[in-house]
This record gives structure tokens, sequence and C-alpha cells, in this order.
């Protein structure tokens, strides 16, 4: 009586990740990590209403001593209307304020242990970083809409395509800088104050040096030249030409350039510090 050997059966082999679905899986990855960071700030309204409002206190209260100080004259310093110049560096100033902050949240992660979790899982890297920061773009295009609604009765004009690249570049800008912000976090998780030293000592020299609040045409040289290493002003100069509708202006190929830049250099930092922190 032969004896029949029993033949196994080895699975197919699974088709090797090709480099086409690289693309996908991050997408794939941020939209997780985004819709997971996104549902306390939904179960929480109270500070999404908050972090509405406070761009039209700035509106309000700083926009009229511009008004009042500098005319809003075409041929003043601004070089336009006050409210066609200002209200672009709110915007920029509210993603500025959201995404530079994003790394507090790491901080509580790394209290009570999320952050190793999601280190675990089979998201991708960059999908941790990209995904925090373009969380906080979500309530920056709620902001968006109420501020234009808001300031289109004084004179203030949309240009829906300028405005809608504008935003684009606020997100690029957003993933880079906090990325940065999540490296802050992780470098100073021993000592989590140092976070917030660290971050208002370099945010209001930011601030100041774009040109954001007040125009630098008549400050004093010193400053003018550090104002070109600010990666900073040429975002604010670019949101500006792109909502007035100057699509094609040198300040916005610049602004694209210091965005990308900063997004470059953030997501290499930042995912290099994440990886550190896993070893």
């Amino acid at each position: 009586m032969n004896t029949l050997a029993t033949k196994t059966r080895t699975p197919p082999p699974t088709r090797p990740p090709q480099p086409e679905d690289a693309p996908r899986g991050l997408l794939r990855d941020t939209a997780i990590v985004m819709v997971r960071e996104l549902r306390p700030v939904l179960h929480d309204p109270f500070s999404l209403l908050f972090g509405m409002i406070q761009p039209l206190v700035f509106l309000a209260l700083f926009g009229p001593l511009l008004v009042g100080s500098l005319g809003g004259q075409a041929d003043g310093a601004l070089g336009g209307d006050v409210w066609q110049w200002f209200v672009p560096s709110i915007l920029v100033m509210t993603a500025l304020f959201g995404t530079s902050t994003t790394g507090s949240n790491l901080l509580y992660e790394l209290q009570t242990g999320a952050h190793e979790r999601m280190l675990v899982t089979p998201l991708s890297r960059p999908s941790l970083l990209v995904g925090r920061s373009l969380k906080e773009m979500v309530p920056l295009a709620g902001q968006a809409v109420i501020i234009v609604a808001v300031m289109t009765p004084f004179g203030f004009q949309l240009h829906p395509v300028g405005g809608l690249l504008g935003l684009a570049m606020l997100a690029v800008f957003g993933v880079g800088l906090g990325s940065l912000s999540y490296a802050l976090a992780i470098a100073v998780r021993k000592q989590d104050w140092m976070f917030w030293v660290v971050q208002q000592t370099l945010l209001f020299p930011l601030m100041i040096l774009s040109g954001m609040l007040l125009p630098l045409d008549t400050g004093p040289e010193w400053m003018r030249i550090a104002a070109r290493f600010d990666p900073l002003a040429y975002v604010v100069d670019a949101e500006r030409a792109l909502f007035a509708g100057d699509l094609t202006s040198s300040a916005v190929l610049w602004g694209w350039v210091a965005a990308l830049a900063t997004a470059a250099v953030g997501l290499t930092v930042g995912i290099r510090a994440m990886l550190c922190s896993a070893d």
C-alpha cells in the first residue's frame, strides 16, 4: 500500500509594496491621525468657539489703531487698504499660534504613554506629524470664513482662488512648524516647562520681524535686514498678495519657497526626534 505524501500548500506570495502605494498609504495614515486628533476638539466646542473669537478681538482692537495711525491710503505705508493688509496677517497669526503649540499635546501623551502606543502602530512616522499639524487647519478654515464674513462690510474684498491658495500655503507652513513643535516637546519632555519658554522666546521675534502687525518700512535698518532671514515674513507677504488676488506676484513664489522649506526642515527634524525617542 503506497503512502501518499501530504503536500503542504504554500500561500501565494504577497505582492511587495509598490512605490505608487506609498503616497496612498501616507494619505490614509495622515487622515487617520487627523481624525483622531480632531475628536477631542469636536467634543469640546467651547475651545473651538474661543479660538474663533480671538482673531476678531485682534481685528476689533488693533485694526482701528492701524486705520487711525496710517490712514489706510493706497499710497501709505501699508501699500493698500488697511483691512486688505491686516486680515491676512490675522489668519497667519492664528495658524502660527495653533501649530506652534501642538507640541503641548504631545507632552500630555508622553506622560500618559499614548505616544509610545502610537509608535508601535503600523502608521507611518511622517503621518503622525502631518496629521497632527493639519488638525489645526480645520479650525483655521472656520475662522477664515467668519473673519471674511465679518470684515466684508468694512471694505475687505475676497478673491476666492487666492484665498484657497493662501490657506493651502498656511497648511504647508503649519506642517513644518507643527513638526518643529513636536520635536521641541520630545527634546524637553523631562522638563516640560521649557517648552513654553522656548516657544514664547522664538514666537514673538518671528511675529514682529515678519511685519505681521506693523509695517517694517519705517523700522531701523537692522530690523529690515533681520526680516530677510525670517521665513514667516515671506509667508505673510505671500498671503497678502494671494488674498488681494495677485496670484502671479513674486511674493507668492517666495512664500511657497519659505513654506516648503519650513515643511521639509520640520519633518526631517521631527521624524529624527521621534525615532530617537523610540530607541
